[in-house]
């Protein structure tokens, strides 16, 4: 019996297989169980013999048996990896990569722009105190711009700048002229109490810039921003000036440049004026 039971499990090719050799020589029908039932009937000194023999059988198919699952378990295991294998050394799919915003980009274009022309680059607090945002740019305190209704007031003398004017009058307290002139630009974000629409929004971005040294004309600031203009849209693009007032500055002007559209044609964009206000 023990023979003819290690042989059979050690030809099951499968774990259904060994199932079926177990319930055949340890089941309730199996031989061994037979023996061990049909013990009542042998002689008081053949009993413990016969039990013993039967058990110590009954043990070592139970051990075969154990050891034939685990080692078709560990056969299935390792069909079932190398079916799913993974080369690692194979390259992966490639991963779709940021890049900067196109506010970002351009603002980007016009630092390395300026920087360029020999100007600095000065980045000041979207939040600012009160003095630096008007009154330093000779905005009175009755100044319409001033009212409630225009600004984000964080606290009566503290607000969310409207304009990135205030690193001029920083910079201009902090310059020493002594070591030549001052030429900066001061990008960032700035916030006024406006409606949202095409054209208006409560948070928009600004580049100002100041020079101020001996021998600055306004022939300068057109020449400056017509490199501007023509760096961001092209050396076709022409720049025209007109009067106008601001409390911060005199003279001032307004530049306009050729609809990047149209090419000063007239066009829907331009409103047939073939000019773009800048």
């Amino acid at each position: 019996l023990r023979q003819q039971g290690l042989e059979e499990i050690k030809q099951s090719d499968d774990l259904d297989r060994v199932n079926d050799v177990r319930v055949k020589l340890l089941g309730k029908k199996g031989p061994l169980t037979s023996v061990l039932r049909g013990m009542k009937d042998l002689s008081a000194d053949e009993r413990p013999k016969v039990g013993k023999f039967a058990n110590e059988i009954r043990d070592e198919l139970k051990a075969a048996l154990e050891e034939k699952r685990a080692q078709l378990e560990k056969a299935v295991l390792d069909a079932k990896l190398a079916a799913e294998a993974i080369d690692v050394t194979l390259p992966g799919t490639p991963v779709a990569q940021g890049q900067p915003h196109v506010l970002q980009q351009i603002i980007d274009q016009l630092e390395d722009l300026f920087i360029g022309m020999g100007y600095e680059v000065a980045v000041g607090d979207e939040v600012e105190q009160e003095v630096y945002n008007f009154e330093k740019l000779n905005l009175p305190k009755d100044h319409p711009a001033r009212d409630m209704q225009d600004t984000f007031y964080v606290t009566p003398s503290v607000l969310m700048r409207t304009q990135t004017s205030p690193m001029q009058a920083r910079m201009l307290e902090q310059h020493d002229f002594s070591k030549g002139p001052l030429k900066m630009i001061s990008p960032g974000k700035v916030y006024r109490r406006d409606t949202d629409d095409a054209t208006h929004s409560h948070q928009f971005h600004q580049v100002e810039g100041i020079v101020v040294g001996e021998h600055v004309t306004m022939a300068d600031l057109k020449g400056t921003l017509e490199a501007v203009a023509q760096n961001l849209f092209g050396d076709q693009l022409k720049v025209r000036l007109r009067p106008s007032y601001f409390p911060f500055t005199e003279p001032s002007v307004e530049a306009d440049i050729t609809c990047f559209n149209c090419l000063g044609a007239g066009c829907s964009i331009c409103k047939g004026t073939g000019w773009i206000e800048v």
